[in-house]
């Protein structure tokens, strides 16, 4: 019992470290056509199924604190326009959103692995996660930070709707999301492993 709970806050742990550095990575890399894709929601979605619900919100939160961060210090030229606008609601946008994604992507897997094969639970947990991290996101702007996305869109003639669909949606979501769907049998083939060691 108690090794079980060691392995278990050290795969967390591990998980965190990881999503540490894949998003200061991320970060790190210039954007294309003004875009950045995050990689980090791999390892929030694998730690949800393997750890649960609790332990995807807290790798979500993990992956929030780290976009704060860049946010406040300029690393994230965009999120710095939020944090500017209203440094509040950037925290609670930015962690809402990653905890909200490990969170629901963890609550998918444990609701369906029961009934569906380990690799259709995982795909659905892989699909899930972008889709609440962006559609948070995208909410969250639309309410409270319209000015930031104007200003955003500025470079599609101003027009905030094309900007969300062309820009965050088709430019940022869908290679997340194709990302996370490609992993899925990665990762649930990474669960099947550690488990077996058990």
């Amino acid at each position: 019992m108690k090794n079980a709970k060691i392995a278990r806050m050290t795969g967390i742990a591990l998980l965190m470290a990881l999503v540490v550095v894949m998003q200061s990575i991320s970060a790190a890399i210039p954007p294309v056509s003004g875009f950045t894709i995050s990689l980090v929601l791999i390892p929030i979605v694998l730690g949800a199924a393997m750890f649960g619900p609790g332990a995807g919100a807290l790798l979500g939160a993990t992956f929030g604190a780290v976009v704060f961060i860049n946010c406040v210090t300029g690393a994230d030229a965009g999120g710095q326009m939020v944090f500017q606008a209203n440094p509040v609601l950037c925290f609670l946008v930015v962690m809402g959103k990653g905890t909200l994604a490990g969170l629901a992507s963890g609550l998918v897997y444990k609701v369906l692995k029961g009934k569906l094969s380990g690799y259709v639970s995982m795909l659905c947990a892989a699909a899930v996660c972008p889709i609440v991290n962006t559609g948070t996101f995208v909410l969250c702007m639309l309410t409270f930070f319209k000015d930031v996305l104007s200003v955003w869109a500025g470079s599609m003639g101003g027009d905030i709707l094309a900007y969300v669909f062309s820009g965050l949606l088709l430019m940022n979501f869908v290679p997340e999301l194709i990302i996370n769907i490609l992993f899925s049998p990665a990762g649930q083939r990474i669960m099947q492993a550690v488990q077996k060691k058990k």
